[in-house]
């Protein structure tokens, strides 16, 4: 591809978000560049679950797919890259690879996710995905009905054992320390037969990825068949704060409905945007930030 090429649009993030987008636009005849460094947060994850049509398919084979039907719509293209910077020019904004390629658009869209930062435990990270997940809606139904247990603390476990409860009889909150619960919330959880156990935790026993056990410092054991985990993350590209971008509380780039930033005509959808993690979620967001940019296209020419 030319350097210095030029592009109604940039999207940075070729995973569900910023194809949707690619494809909302590519039917508007935009001249669309998706840059892609082709490290998914969910590769890890064997099926994708809640997501009509596509329940139960392989996260790569619906990205898959999905980028063969957006490449079908010629004023779009795919670049393999990890954009590195960027910045505000007179016409647009200009992004920069880690291999030093520029390109250059009227309008950026960034899609590119979250980061999760794995916890210094044993067997985690080779379970993150598979066995120990993040979310009830994606793969609670999967693991229904099993010992589960839940590793974190707080309000957030208290509100996610709330959904948790309901597909299985059988749960265990971890606090990996001291507990942090109200005498009501305790009560609640004693109501609902919600066990909370306060032991650090050592490693999480497994077998190719799926859960065996956990095994705390004090040398206990506890035998679980899935453990939802909640854990901290960055956004995985830096250059939307380079830009100027805001974040709220949470550690989200800032954006209104119409999935515009703080900055002017740079957009943001999927994971790096919402609590809500899923492929479905990525997709809708996605579809509508491409329209909401070809509005903004349309206006500034026609109006």
């Amino acid at each position: 591809m030319e350097q210095q090429a030029k592009f109604d649009v940039i999207i940075v993030g070729g995973s569900y978000a910023g194809l949707s987008a690619a494809m909302s636009l590519g039917r508007s005849l935009r001249n669309v560049l998706i840059i892609d460094s082709g490290f998914p947060c969910n590769k890890q994850t064997p099926h994708s679950h809640n997501f009509i049509t596509q329940d139960g398919e392989k996260p790569g084979v619906i990205a898959a797919k999905g980028k063969a039907q957006v490449l079908n719509y010629k004023t779009v293209k795919f670049h393999k890259g990890l954009v590195e910077s960027g910045k505000k020019t007179e016409n647009g904004f200009e992004v920069i690879t880690d291999n030093g390629e520029k390109f250059t658009a009227k309008k950026l869209v960034f899609a590119t996710g979250i980061k999760d930062i794995m916890p210094d435990i044993k067997g985690f990270s080779e379970c993150w995905g598979i066995s120990v997940i993040h979310c009830p809606y994606c793969h609670g139904y999967e693991v229904r009905n099993m010992k589960t247990g839940l590793l974190a603390n707080a309000e957030r476990a208290f509100h996610l054992s709330s959904m948790i409860s309901n597909l299985t009889n059988d749960l265990t909150i971890i606090t990996n320390g001291k507990a942090d619960f109200t005498s009501e919330q305790f009560n609640t959880l004693d109501k609902h037969r919600i066990s909370v156990v306060e032991n650090e935790v050592d490693e999480i026993v497994h077998e190719n990825g799926y859960v065996k056990s956990i095994l705390f410092r004090d040398g206990s054991i506890r035998n679980l068949e899935a453990i939802y985990a909640v854990v901290p993350f960055k956004q995985h590209c830096e250059v939307p704060a380079i830009l100027g971008c805001e974040v709220t509380a949470f550690g989200h780039i800032k954006v209104n409905d119409f999935y515009k930033t703080t900055i002017e005509g740079v957009y943001a959808c999927g994971d790096s945007t919402a609590m809500m993690r899923s492929v479905a979620n990525a997709v809708s967001a996605g579809n509508m930030t491409g329209a909401m940019v070809n509005k903004e296209l349309t206006d500034e020419h026609f109006l």
